[in-house]
């Protein structure tokens, strides 16, 4: 099934360092994504949340806020197989060409090119060199 005409947004590290703080930043930046058109993230973003957040004294103060505010409202895409063949083949090709990318980063790609989404992140340098990848630094 393709999701067209949408938006993926990636939760990047400077992104969840900046709301790590104050639950009501974390509803304010989900209401600024939401404006935005920005529905979607996947299952390895929701992965990188929950480690920063365990990787912090304030661990369950950020996870009961992105729980509350943020996963309930918005749709989280699975790395599912056709994911996983999207990956396999992207990481293939890069690796003819002596590319490297990290394998989250490339996850979070082949769910975007699955879904035929347009992936919003602040590090646009991560996925540039991923071919068939729609990319947008909107933050």
């Amino acid at each position: 099934m393709k999701i067209n005409d949408s938006v993926l947004l990636k939760f990047g590290r400077a992104f969840q360092a900046e709301l790590d703080i104050q639950e009501s930043r974390i509803a304010e930046a989900l209401q600024w994504a939401k404006n935005l058109g920005i529905p979607y993230t996947t299952s390895i973003n929701i992965g990188k949340i929950y480690y920063s957040a365990c990787r912090t004294q304030q661990r369950d103060q950020i996870i009961k806020a992105f729980e509350a505010h943020v996963f309930t409202n918005i749709t989280i895409l699975p790395f599912d197989k056709k994911s996983g063949v999207a990956f396999a083949r992207l990481k293939a090709a890069l690796e003819k060409q002596s590319i490297r990318c990290s394998e989250s980063d490339l996850r979070i790609a082949a769910i975007a090119i699955q879904h035929d989404l347009i992936l919003i992140t602040g590090n646009v340098k991560h996925f540039v060199d991923i071919p068939g990848l729609s990319i947008e630094n909107w933050i």
